[in-house]
């Protein structure tokens, strides 16, 4: 009897040891396998942390540490001016915030050039570079391109006037008004009193501001007070240089300029002066030389 309970324990021992083996087995087998699903799932590049848009931010709005969080995104395609960590992005807490220069939509990468210094305002300083000045051109429905312009957008500036005597038209001047471009490719920075590159409506501005250098504010001051100044919107994906433009009306009407009168040759005259009492008498002769 105590043969056969030894027997049947040593049976229920090896089973039960046959069966934790098969379990180790099986546990190790899965997880190798959720190892190797892990490993699969895992990125093949490496990632560093960007500052992206929470929400969809407008024009002028303060950034606030709520509107931005952090994202894993490819270190091989990280662009310029990115902010990744909380000191990049808020160096001076929040007492003084950036402000949105360019819309951005959720999820957007915050770039620098989408955003102002800490504290300052999104105003039309932002968008001159080293050496650039703003400067204002008086416009309206026709000169101003019927309203299609946008902060952002490049022009050709063409100056009308006379240019007889000063402007002032003169008797043997034929040519009537000129029209000449001066300026070519120079960018809009403000369109009225909006700076906003990302407004959609129409509207006829009466002034357009644009970054040019110091000689050139000069040029377009003077073309300003002498004549009348219009702009051509030059395209998006242009990156033509425009030649020199100039034309006067004879040209626009395909007339031939005005031949140059003849100097009148006189002829010489020659006299000699008799005195006959106390009057003075002045006789033409042929000249001899």
């Amino acid at each position: 009897m105590r043969l056969v309970f030894g027997l049947v324990l040593l049976l229920g021992l090896g089973l039960a040891g046959f069966a934790v083996y098969m379990v180790q087995g099986r546990i190790q087998l899965y997880q190798s396998a959720l190892e190797q699903e892990r490993g699969m799932r895992a990125p093949a590049f490496e990632t560093a942390t960007v500052y992206v848009a929470e929400r969809s931010l407008k024009y002028g709005e303060r950034i606030k540490p709520e509107d931005v969080r952090l994202v894993q995104y490819p270190a091989a395609s990280l662009p310029e001016g990115i902010f990744q960590t909380e000191e990049q992005m808020f160096p001076e807490g929040s007492g003084k915030l950036r402000r949105v220069v360019r819309a951005m939509e959720k999820n957007e990468a915050v770039l620098a050039v989408k955003v102002t210094a800490p504290g300052m305002d999104a105003g039309i300083t932002t968008k001159l570079e080293r050496g650039m000045r703003a400067f204002t051109i008086k416009v309206d429905s026709i000169s101003g391109v019927s309203g299609f312009l946008r902060p952002g957008d490049r022009v050709d500036v063409y100056w009308t006037g006379n240019i007889g005597n000063g402007g002032l038209r003169t008797e043997g001047d034929s040519r009537g008004d000129v029209t000449k471009l001066i300026e070519a490719g120079v960018q809009l920075i403000a369109v009225d009193q909006s700076s906003n590159s990302d407004r959609t409506e129409a509207s006829v501005a009466q002034t357009v501001t644009v970054a040019i250098l110091p000689q050139q504010v000069a040029a377009l001051a003077q073309a300003q007070s002498t004549g009348r100044l219009s702009l051509s919107l030059v395209g998006a994906q242009d990156d033509t240089v425009s030649g020199a433009i100039e034309i006067d009306q004879r040209q626009l009407l395909g007339l031939a300029s005005a031949p140059e009168a003849a100097p009148v040759q006189r002829s010489e005259v020659c006299t000699i002066r008799t005195r006959r009492g106390g009057e003075v008498i002045e006789t033409p002769i042929p000249c001899t030389n």
